[in-house]
């Protein structure tokens, strides 16, 4: 391969990372006449027209979706290799893509910004949704640095680190004929219930938990956000699983009542997910590191919080 050629391949590993000509001029540190022209001559030598307008973005073909499949892996670790890149908090100029549910984001994003603010100023941190199964293909994909999320199986050539194990509490309206501390499991069974559901799934540990009773129950409602059932369940019938740490919001607002589950409801574990090509990725092993600070921290206080509200 010629120089200019693995040249010209560098910047296309960060035009399709970054999806756009100016955010990859501005990590080359390039100027976008200069990375528009490296463009047309990747069109010229590989004879595809690589990417497509489509509005403000640009849209990868399919030779360049192939391509790039075959070439950012090796890109990278010869990269790491050559020129293992260090990491000035201070001084460093990158967005960071992160998915993450929206409990998630509450829990960390007022954190993560002060700590932008005070320690890192040129950091951005861009947000996108999340559901189980599009953790592999963002990060396969480069969509994302970095996935805050469940981890119930191993995924090749993703990494992960735990981060904490979420459990739940039983909420409804503070006047529901259901608000009381000993709700039996059958009358648990035969509420309607409130599902938060990241995919659209109707079921969940709680059903398989019931079932294993031998009981069932009805999902009358089912939401895509956390934020969304609180509102909703403190001004219907229905009642809730929720996560311990979502409630500590609410302890003084006379409006929930807040209880244990009559039934015993398997935690689920919340993990760091990451792509293996970037393990040795300095500014993302800082992240990384303050992620799982903030988390610790913050869900300490609001876990203990609700359970000591519960029981006392």
């Amino acid at each position: 391969m010629r120089p200019h050629e693995l040249k010209l391949l560098v910047i296309f590993d960060v035009i399709m990372t970054e999806k756009s000509i100016t955010q990859a001029a501005e990590r080359l540190s390039m100027t976008q006449p200069a990375v528009s022209n490296a463009v047309a001559r990747m069109r010229v030598l590989w004879k595809d027209e690589l990417l497509v307008p489509d509005g403000r973005k640009i849209q990868p073909t399919t030779y360049a979706k192939n391509l790039w499949e075959q070439v950012r892996d090796s890109l990278h670790n010869i990269n790491q290799a050559v020129e293992p890149v260090a990491f000035e908090a201070k001084s460093a100029k990158r967005t960071f893509r992160i998915a993450l549910p929206d409990i998630a984001l509450d829990a960390l994003g007022l954190d993560m910004r002060k700590l932008f603010e005070q320690e890192a100023p040129g950091l951005n941190l861009h947000a996108v949704p999340y559901t189980i199964a599009c953790t592999k293909p963002l990060l396969d994909d480069a969509d994302v640095d970095l996935v805050i999320g469940q981890s119930n199986r191993s995924l090749e050539n993703i990494c992960s680190d735990h981060l904490f194990d979420t459990s739940y509490v039983c909420a409804m309206r503070i006047d529901h004929p259901l608000a009381k501390q000993n709700l039996t499991v059958e009358e648990f069974a035969s509420a309607q219930h409130l599902l938060v559901s990241l995919s659209g799934d109707s079921t969940s540990p709680t059903d398989q938990a019931l079932q294993q009773l031998g009981l069932s129950r009805r999902v009358a409602f089912t939401v895509n956000k956390f934020s969304s059932a609180v509102p909703i369940i403190k001004e219907s019938d229905l009642i809730a699983i929720l996560p311990t740490d979502l409630l500590h919001h609410y302890l003084g607002c006379g409006e929930l009542a807040i209880t244990h589950p009559p039934l015993d409801i398997p935690h689920t574990s919340i993990s760091m997910l990451w792509h293996k090509r970037q393990s040795a990725d300095k500014g993302l092993i800082w992240l990384r590191r303050h992620i799982k600070q903030i988390f610790i921290k913050r869900r300490t206080h609001q876990v203990e919080k609700v359970l000591n509200f519960i029981d006392s």
